[in-house]
């Protein structure tokens, strides 16, 4: 479970929030001699200022495939090539785009909570075998299955607290 909240707070790096962040790019791939190879693999990535980032390619040749790999994603940024670096200029969120951010992280929110459930949905299932086999009492599997619960609650509440907050920083002008 804890996994899971940790996958979602990933998650949640990748959504803008009107700050130059070099997660922004974690899910970009770069086609590198038929690989699909990660962007943070193939260049160094800074943030000079708070609305800027700069990709510095370690192969100078592969600019151009980075260029166009970052132009194709759905990050919604347009890459200016000076032939050495990449710059990215990350323009200031309009409400609308905002509002679009939450219903995407709202949506990485919901599958982390989703993940949750299935693992819980697995330990009770355990759990209940074990008592129709005859390995645990009743009142065993009725405490274990009340300990399950009150994980699963506390690793969704942990998610939704951290929905809360990206939320929040999306949201903030």
């Amino acid at each position: 479970m804890k996994k899971a909240v940790e996958s979602t707070l990933r998650a949640f790096n990748t959504v803008r929030t009107g700050r130059a962040s070099g997660s922004l790019l974690d899910k970009i791939l770069v086609e590198y001699y038929g690989t699909p190879t990660p962007l943070k693999q193939m260049a160094n990535i800074s943030t000079p200022d708070a609305t800027t980032l700069q990709i510095q390619p370690y192969d100078r040749s592969t600019v151009n495939i980075i260029e166009k790999a970052i132009s194709l994603s759905d990050i919604g940024l347009t890459p200016n090539n000076d032939g050495v670096s990449i710059r990215l200029n990350i323009p200031p969120l309009t409400t609308e785009r905002r509002k679009e951010f939450v219903k995407i992280s709202s949506k990485y929110a919901e599958e982390g909570k989703v993940a949750i459930r299935n693992i819980r949905r697995d330990g009770v299932d355990s759990v209940r075998k074990q008592e129709k086999a005859s390995e645990i009492s009743e009142d065993e599997s009725r405490d274990q299955q009340d300990k399950i619960q009150k994980m699963t609650d506390k690793y969704v509440a942990e998610v939704d607290k951290l929905f809360a907050e990206k939320e929040k920083d999306i949201m903030k002008v």
